[in-house]
């Protein structure tokens, strides 16, 4: 029976990440809550773009099923459902083409009225779009150096506290330089998933962006020529060779 009890004694590890936060000081403690921080915002960074790309994605083949179907411009604009990001920017530009007047546009003619219409709706877009990419490029840059400054920190007090000991034996030693290298292996772990996410997020808003990109021309065309700029058909297959002349 006292075998078994002594079998089944679990041993504390003095050298976890519990021991780190409990014997760390305050720079520990410090670096510690930095880069849980660093890696909370990034992933809430992440989650919230993907749902800003998957929403868009959404709108755009919403408004190239029903809007391009509609009889007229308003009809249009009134079959996509309101706050959508296509019709505000649908809106505008019908708002431009129809308010080409007054002293100021006199000298802009309507193709590059409507134009800049458009273009400050897909900018305002766009920088909904790459908000907090900044910042997970940042993370993933400094979260290694966070964490090696934290290992760096751990390894000289565990230097220090071994030279004072007096003890320089491979327990003593290897124990506290583990427990600081925990550091590195945190700064390492929250950097990887920012950077990519970072390389993830900026391919998904290439797309989006080019599907944002496909309907203001359109739109343009539209609003400008009263037509839908044509989509090209595919190439036709080469004619054959003519056959050599007979002599």
């Amino acid at each position: 029976m006292e075998n078994t009890e002594a079998a089944t004694t679990v041993v504390d590890n003095p050298y976890g990440l519990g021991a780190l936060w409990e014997q760390g000081d305050f720079v520990a403690k410090g670096t510690l809550i930095i880069m849980v921080i660093m890696s909370l915002t990034s992933w809430y960074v992440i989650i919230m773009k993907f749902l800003d790309q998957r929403k868009l994605m959404a709108s755009a083949k919403v408004a190239e099923q029903k809007f391009w179907t509609a009889s007229s411009i308003r009809e249009a604009i009134d079959r996509l459902p309101k706050g959508d990001t296509y019709r505000v920017i649908a809106e505008d530009g019908l708002r431009a083409s129809q308010h080409h007047e007054g002293r100021l546009t006199d000298r802009i003619d309507l193709h590059e009225w409507v134009t800049m219409s458009l273009q400050r709706s897909v900018d305002g877009v766009n920088s909904v779009l790459t908000g907090g990419l900044p910042w997970l490029a940042t993370v993933g840059s400094t979260a290694p150096f966070v964490g090696l400054f934290g290992t760096v920190w751990g390894i000289y007090h565990a230097l220090v506290a071994i030279g004072v000991s007096g003890q320089a034996s491979i327990d003593k030693v290897a124990g506290p330089v583990g427990e600081a290298l925990i550091m590195t292996a945190i700064g390492l772990a929250v950097a990887v998933p920012a950077v990519m996410g970072y390389n993830w997020l900026i391919r998904r808003n290439k797309n989006v962006q080019e599907e944002l990109s496909n309907f203001t021309s359109d739109l343009h065309a539209f609003l400008v020529s009263g037509a839908r700029v044509a989509v090209p058909a595919p190439a036709a297959a080469a004619a054959p060779a003519a056959a050599p002349a007979k002599k």
